[in-house]
């Protein structure tokens, strides 16, 4: 039997029905067996505060890290604001890397899409989120970029991914487990 590799999902929109968070459940169901999605929930942090970050952590901080950590892969699945990421997902990254030296997602696999109902797409978000997994030592899938935009569309009213997205996000997720598995192997 092949490895199954674990993925964080952290979801840069708290809106119960965004469709950041349905972009992500979609990707979920479109996985190939060789990954496990699983969202990892970003709402309940508080800013990061190092003042607070001590021994114990918040219980939200433990939480998030215990979350994170175990797994093989991250992906960022991300609205933009401002052509740059909401500060709940940075601030998510945030609580993630520290304290310094102790980051959740080194080394781990990523990837980014973006999800806007506008047209380009959530580029800057996109890319401004890739300045911090440099950082952060997260290998990032370069190809294929995904930018999902006109997402409003993506979906009918009952919830139903469209036939029109439907193979840009199965392009976009089998290459992200290829990617995952390569980078383990490596």
């Amino acid at each position: 039997m092949s490895k199954v590799y674990s993925v964080a999902v952290l979801v840069g929109s708290l809106r119960k029905d965004s469709l950041n968070r349905k972009v992500a459940h979609a990707l979920a169901e479109l996985a190939p067996a060789s990954l496990k999605l699983n969202i990892v929930e970003i709402g309940e942090l508080a800013l990061y505060n190092e003042d607070i970050d001590v021994t114990p952590p918040p219980a939200p901080y433990t939480a998030f890290r215990d979350k994170v950590r175990p797994a093989d892969a991250v992906l960022f699945v991300t609205p933009e604001y401002n052509r740059s990421v909401p500060g709940v997902l940075k601030n998510a990254i945030d609580v993630g890397s520290r304290p310094y030296g102790q980051s959740v997602f080194s080394g781990k696999p990523g990837a980014v899409i973006s999800v806007s109902p506008g047209a380009i797409g959530g580029f800057g978000a996109n890319h401004h989120l890739r300045q911090s997994l440099v950082f952060l030592n997260v290998p990032c899938m370069q190809q294929p970029e995904a930018y999902l935009s006109g997402a409003g569309d993506a979906f009918d009213a009952s919830g139903k991914l469209s036939d029109k997205t439907r193979p840009f996000l199965q392009k976009f997720i089998d290459e992200f487990a290829g990617w995952v598995e390569r980078q383990h192997k490596e």
